[in-house]
Protein backbone atom coordinates (compact mmCIF):
# COMPACT_ATOMS: atom_id res chain seq x y z
CA UNK A 1 0.00 0.00 0.00
CA UNK A 2 1.30 3.27 -1.31
CA UNK A 3 -0.07 6.32 -1.77
CA UNK A 4 2.87 6.89 -5.20
CA UNK A 5 2.02 5.38 -8.05
CA UNK A 6 5.04 6.08 -9.50
CA UNK A 7 7.89 9.16 -9.34
CA UNK A 8 9.95 10.32 -12.31
CA UNK A 9 12.34 13.38 -12.25
CA UNK A 10 11.37 14.40 -8.29
CA UNK A 11 7.53 14.93 -9.59
CA UNK A 12 4.64 12.20 -7.95
CA UNK A 13 1.72 10.31 -9.87
CA UNK A 14 -0.62 9.77 -6.68
CA UNK A 15 -3.01 6.97 -6.63
CA UNK A 16 -5.24 10.25 -5.03
CA UNK A 17 -5.12 12.40 -8.33
CA UNK A 18 -5.25 9.16 -10.70
CA UNK A 19 -8.40 8.29 -9.27
CA UNK A 20 -10.11 11.98 -9.53
CA UNK A 21 -9.02 11.77 -12.63
CA UNK A 22 -10.70 8.86 -13.47
CA UNK A 23 -13.53 9.67 -11.99
CA UNK A 24 -13.53 12.80 -14.52
CA UNK A 25 -13.08 11.14 -17.34
CA UNK A 26 -16.18 8.19 -16.20
CA UNK A 27 -18.42 10.86 -16.20
CA UNK A 28 -17.69 12.27 -19.18
CA UNK A 29 -17.40 9.52 -21.36
CA UNK A 30 -20.36 7.42 -20.39
CA UNK A 31 -22.37 10.53 -19.80
CA UNK A 32 -21.53 11.68 -23.36
CA UNK A 33 -23.90 8.75 -24.43
CA UNK A 34 -26.61 10.09 -22.59
CA UNK A 35 -26.56 13.67 -24.12
CA UNK A 36 -29.88 13.12 -25.96
CA UNK A 37 -31.52 10.97 -23.70
CA UNK A 38 -31.40 13.77 -21.28
CA UNK A 39 -32.44 16.48 -24.07
CA UNK A 40 -29.52 18.35 -23.93
CA UNK A 41 -28.26 19.59 -27.58
CA UNK A 42 -24.91 20.38 -26.35
CA UNK A 43 -21.62 19.49 -28.39
CA UNK A 44 -18.61 17.46 -26.68
CA UNK A 45 -16.89 20.59 -26.38
CA UNK A 46 -19.46 22.61 -24.52
CA UNK A 47 -20.46 19.00 -22.52
CA UNK A 48 -16.70 18.63 -21.24
CA UNK A 49 -16.29 22.66 -19.81
CA UNK A 50 -19.81 21.96 -18.11
CA UNK A 51 -18.07 18.82 -16.48
CA UNK A 52 -14.72 20.63 -16.31
CA UNK A 53 -16.65 23.55 -14.19
CA UNK A 54 -18.27 21.48 -11.98
CA UNK A 55 -15.10 19.26 -11.01
CA UNK A 56 -13.25 22.12 -10.09
CA UNK A 57 -15.73 24.15 -8.28
CA UNK A 58 -16.76 20.57 -6.55
CA UNK A 59 -13.04 20.26 -5.66
CA UNK A 60 -12.85 23.94 -3.91
CA UNK A 61 -16.02 23.54 -2.22
CA UNK A 62 -14.48 19.96 -1.07
CA UNK A 63 -11.77 22.11 0.11
CA UNK A 64 -13.32 24.78 1.65
CA UNK A 65 -15.99 23.07 3.63
CA UNK A 66 -13.14 20.79 5.08
CA UNK A 67 -11.11 23.79 6.34
CA UNK A 68 -13.79 25.48 7.31
CA UNK A 69 -15.22 23.09 9.75
CA UNK A 70 -10.88 22.94 10.93
CA UNK A 71 -10.37 26.37 11.10
CA UNK A 72 -8.62 26.59 14.38
CA UNK A 73 -5.69 24.17 12.78
CA UNK A 74 -4.99 25.33 9.29
CA UNK A 75 -4.98 29.18 10.73
CA UNK A 76 -3.51 28.76 14.37
CA UNK A 77 -0.05 28.92 13.79
CA UNK A 78 0.42 25.74 14.37
CA UNK A 79 1.29 24.52 10.75
CA UNK A 80 2.31 26.48 8.04
CA UNK A 81 -0.14 29.12 6.36
CA UNK A 82 -0.15 27.40 3.01
CA UNK A 83 -0.76 23.59 4.76
CA UNK A 84 -4.77 24.87 3.98
CA UNK A 85 -3.62 23.66 0.00
CA UNK A 86 -1.78 20.18 0.67
CA UNK A 87 -5.27 17.69 -0.14
CA UNK A 88 -2.65 15.26 -0.58
CA UNK A 89 -2.61 15.47 3.19
CA UNK A 90 -6.44 14.46 3.60
CA UNK A 91 -9.20 17.18 3.54
CA UNK A 92 -11.89 17.26 0.63
CA UNK A 93 -15.37 16.87 2.09
CA UNK A 94 -17.78 15.71 -0.35
CA UNK A 95 -21.12 17.95 1.02
CA UNK A 96 -18.98 20.72 -0.06
CA UNK A 97 -18.18 19.49 -3.59
CA UNK A 98 -22.18 18.77 -3.36
CA UNK A 99 -23.25 22.39 -3.11
CA UNK A 100 -20.32 23.98 -4.48
CA UNK A 101 -21.12 22.31 -7.80
CA UNK A 102 -24.55 22.33 -8.30
CA UNK A 103 -24.52 26.28 -7.64
CA UNK A 104 -21.88 26.64 -9.84
CA UNK A 105 -23.53 24.65 -12.64
CA UNK A 106 -26.62 26.63 -12.36
CA UNK A 107 -24.42 29.86 -13.13
CA UNK A 108 -22.89 28.34 -15.95
CA UNK A 109 -26.11 26.66 -17.02
CA UNK A 110 -28.01 30.31 -17.14
CA UNK A 111 -25.24 32.24 -19.04
CA UNK A 112 -25.27 29.20 -21.40
CA UNK A 113 -29.06 29.22 -21.47
CA UNK A 114 -29.04 25.71 -20.97
CA UNK A 115 -31.50 23.83 -18.59
CA UNK A 116 -30.12 22.60 -15.36
CA UNK A 117 -32.23 20.13 -14.53
CA UNK A 118 -31.38 17.61 -16.75
CA UNK A 119 -27.50 18.78 -16.33
CA UNK A 120 -27.95 17.40 -13.00
CA UNK A 121 -29.84 14.31 -13.69
CA UNK A 122 -27.33 13.53 -16.40
CA UNK A 123 -24.31 13.84 -14.23
CA UNK A 124 -26.16 12.31 -11.04
CA UNK A 125 -26.14 9.06 -12.68
CA UNK A 126 -22.83 9.18 -13.22
CA UNK A 127 -21.19 10.50 -9.96
CA UNK A 128 -21.77 7.71 -8.06
CA UNK A 129 -18.94 6.00 -10.00
CA UNK A 130 -16.86 8.93 -9.59
CA UNK A 131 -17.04 8.54 -5.92
CA UNK A 132 -16.52 4.78 -5.73
CA UNK A 133 -12.69 5.73 -7.71
CA UNK A 134 -12.08 8.56 -5.59
CA UNK A 135 -12.55 6.42 -2.36
CA UNK A 136 -9.65 3.94 -3.87
CA UNK A 137 -7.97 7.27 -3.75
CA UNK A 138 -8.90 7.08 -0.14
CA UNK A 139 -7.88 4.11 0.75
CA UNK A 140 -3.98 4.03 -0.71
CA UNK A 141 -3.80 7.58 0.86
CA UNK A 142 -4.93 6.34 4.03
CA UNK A 143 -7.36 8.93 4.65
CA UNK A 144 -10.95 8.69 5.34
CA UNK A 145 -10.34 6.05 7.50
CA UNK A 146 -12.45 4.33 10.34
CA UNK A 147 -12.32 3.57 13.61
CA UNK A 148 -9.80 0.56 15.57
CA UNK A 149 -11.50 -2.56 14.89
CA UNK A 150 -10.79 -6.28 16.15
CA UNK A 151 -12.30 -7.60 12.85
CA UNK A 152 -9.96 -9.79 10.74
CA UNK A 153 -10.67 -7.23 7.54
CA UNK A 154 -9.37 -4.57 10.01
CA UNK A 155 -6.63 -2.74 8.44
CA UNK A 156 -3.26 -1.18 9.62
CA UNK A 157 -2.26 1.74 7.06
CA UNK A 158 1.32 2.77 7.04
CA UNK A 159 0.64 6.32 5.40
CA UNK A 160 -1.70 8.79 6.03
CA UNK A 161 -3.64 10.33 8.32
CA UNK A 162 -4.74 6.78 9.30
CA UNK A 163 -1.55 5.81 10.54
CA UNK A 164 -0.65 9.18 12.55
CA UNK A 165 -4.11 8.51 14.01
CA UNK A 166 -4.08 4.65 15.15
CA UNK A 167 -0.22 3.64 14.77
CA UNK A 168 -0.01 -0.55 14.37
CA UNK A 169 -3.99 -0.62 15.12
CA UNK A 170 -6.55 -2.53 12.58
CA UNK A 171 -9.07 0.11 11.23
CA UNK A 172 -12.16 -0.24 9.70
CA UNK A 173 -11.37 0.20 6.07
CA UNK A 174 -14.72 2.05 5.99
CA UNK A 175 -13.77 4.07 2.61
CA UNK A 176 -13.82 0.42 0.86
CA UNK A 177 -17.71 -0.13 2.57
CA UNK A 178 -18.44 3.40 1.10
CA UNK A 179 -17.37 2.54 -2.27
CA UNK A 180 -18.89 -0.48 -3.02
CA UNK A 181 -21.80 1.06 -1.68
CA UNK A 182 -21.35 3.94 -4.63
CA UNK A 183 -21.17 1.70 -6.98
CA UNK A 184 -24.13 -0.76 -5.86
CA UNK A 185 -25.70 2.94 -6.18
CA UNK A 186 -24.34 3.56 -9.53
CA UNK A 187 -25.63 0.13 -10.93
CA UNK A 188 -29.30 1.22 -9.55
CA UNK A 189 -29.10 4.81 -11.29
CA UNK A 190 -27.48 3.09 -14.59
CA UNK A 191 -30.48 0.66 -14.94
CA UNK A 192 -32.59 3.18 -14.45
CA UNK A 193 -31.60 5.98 -16.60
CA UNK A 194 -33.71 5.49 -19.55
CA UNK A 195 -36.79 5.51 -17.42
CA UNK A 196 -38.88 8.76 -18.59
CA UNK A 197 -39.08 10.58 -15.08
CA UNK A 198 -39.97 14.03 -14.92
CA UNK A 199 -36.69 16.06 -15.18
CA UNK A 200 -34.82 16.69 -11.50
CA UNK A 201 -36.07 12.83 -10.38
CA UNK A 202 -32.28 11.52 -11.22
CA UNK A 203 -30.84 14.27 -8.98
CA UNK A 204 -33.08 14.00 -6.36
CA UNK A 205 -32.98 10.22 -6.47
CA UNK A 206 -28.78 10.77 -6.49
CA UNK A 207 -29.12 12.99 -3.24
CA UNK A 208 -31.73 10.80 -1.40
CA UNK A 209 -29.25 7.42 -2.43
CA UNK A 210 -26.16 9.25 -0.97
CA UNK A 211 -27.68 10.60 1.82
CA UNK A 212 -28.50 6.55 2.70
CA UNK A 213 -25.07 5.31 1.77
CA UNK A 214 -23.22 8.10 3.87
CA UNK A 215 -25.24 7.71 6.72
CA UNK A 216 -24.55 3.73 6.42
CA UNK A 217 -21.30 4.20 7.13
CA UNK A 218 -20.51 7.22 9.33
CA UNK A 219 -20.61 5.46 12.37
CA UNK A 220 -17.12 3.88 11.31
CA UNK A 221 -15.46 6.92 10.10
CA UNK A 222 -12.77 8.27 12.32
CA UNK A 223 -12.63 11.48 11.08
CA UNK A 224 -16.00 12.58 10.34
CA UNK A 225 -16.59 16.35 10.81
CA UNK A 226 -18.86 17.89 13.77
CA UNK A 227 -21.46 20.35 13.54
CA UNK A 228 -23.13 21.26 16.96
CA UNK A 229 -21.74 18.32 18.72
CA UNK A 230 -22.88 15.79 16.25
CA UNK A 231 -21.52 14.04 12.96
CA UNK A 232 -22.31 16.52 10.47
CA UNK A 233 -22.30 14.05 7.86
CA UNK A 234 -25.82 12.95 9.60
CA UNK A 235 -27.10 16.50 9.49
CA UNK A 236 -26.44 16.84 6.41
CA UNK A 237 -27.62 13.77 5.13
CA UNK A 238 -30.93 13.90 7.17
CA UNK A 239 -31.55 17.58 5.65
CA UNK A 240 -30.68 16.91 1.68
CA UNK A 241 -32.01 13.48 1.61
CA UNK A 242 -35.42 15.02 3.77
CA UNK A 243 -35.96 17.64 0.71
CA UNK A 244 -34.89 15.21 -2.15
CA UNK A 245 -37.47 13.12 -0.62
CA UNK A 246 -39.86 15.97 -0.36
CA UNK A 247 -39.14 17.22 -4.45
CA UNK A 248 -39.79 14.24 -5.42
CA UNK A 249 -43.56 13.78 -4.08
CA UNK A 250 -44.09 17.29 -3.91
CA UNK A 251 -43.18 17.55 -7.87
CA UNK A 252 -44.22 14.30 -8.45
CA UNK A 253 -40.92 13.83 -10.58
CA UNK A 254 -40.90 10.09 -9.84
CA UNK A 255 -44.38 10.39 -12.90
CA UNK A 256 -43.37 8.99 -16.49
CA UNK A 257 -43.67 11.95 -19.30
CA UNK A 258 -45.34 10.40 -22.32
Amino acid sequence: MNPIVFEIFGYSLRYYGLMYAMGLLAVFYLGKRDLRLRGLNLNEDQYFDLILWGFLSGWMGGRLYYVAFNFDYYFSGKVPWYEFLAIWHGGLAIHGALILGPLTLWFYCRKQRISILPVLDLLAVHFLLAQALGRIGNFMNGDAHGVPTHEPWGIVFPYGPAAHEFPGLPTHPVMLYEGALNLLGWFLLYSLRKQPFRPGFFACFYVLLYAAIRSSVTGFRADDLMLMGLRAPYLISLLGGGTALAFIFIYRLYRRQS
